[in-house]
């Protein structure tokens, strides 16, 4: 299911490429503050980086499409259950592929909004007595965000909402992402 979201996503990016009224390219550094949701994990967001490429194309003077590719880490702290004495740190780290759709509100702000969809770049985190491969291969999630452009600078901030459940344990608790970013991206082309 996966394969064809993205290859859809993909064939609406290459589509929007070929008409498009301006094209950019640039590059992104941020903060990631992620966290899983479930009942095993430590409430609070923890520190991550995202580090990555975009590319805008415009549609028209208010409207573009923002295809990205993201490397992102995503901590956070198993503090009970799965044989553990003690709580475990699991870093988890993502290739985030967001497809987001610009809206210029002024010259200076852009809305985002759109799907995300990750891939999970180490997937064999052990969690505790005989329990590894315990988080899927993906995540699917939504973005909403908003970006400040001075010049070639941008200065973004967004949330990102995890739609799939995450864990490949056969539990009953669901483990849902959420990410608050925040960072710079520097327009190159």
């Amino acid at each position: 299911m996966q394969k064809i979201i993205l290859s859809l996503c993909f064939i609406v990016a290459l589509s929007a490429a070929a008409s498009a009224q301006s094209f950019s390219l640039g590059g992104k550094v941020g903060a990631n503050l992620g966290k899983i949701d479930g009942q095993k994990f430590k409430d609070g967001y923890n520190f991550g980086y995202v580090l990555g490429a975009y590319a805008e194309l415009g549609i028209s003077k208010t409207i573009a499409i923002q295809p990205e590719l993201l490397f992102s880490q995503t901590n956070t702290t198993v503090d009970s259950g799965f044989g553990l004495v003690k709580p475990k740190d699991v870093h988890l780290n993502y290739l985030n592929i967001p497809v987001l759709l610009n809206v210029n509100a002024s010259k200076l702000l852009t809305f985002q909004l759109g799907p995300q969809f990750s891939v999970l770049m180490n997937k064999d985190q052990k969690l505790g007595n005989n329990i590894s491969n315990a988080f899927k291969g993906g995540d699917v999630a939504a973005v909403l965000g908003a970006q400040l452009n001075l010049g070639m600078l941008k200065v973004y901030g967004r949330y990102n909402i995890g739609l799939s459940d995450v864990g490949d344990i056969d539990n009953q608790d669901k483990w849902k992402s959420q990410a608050i970013q925040v960072g710079l991206g520097i327009k190159i082309l």
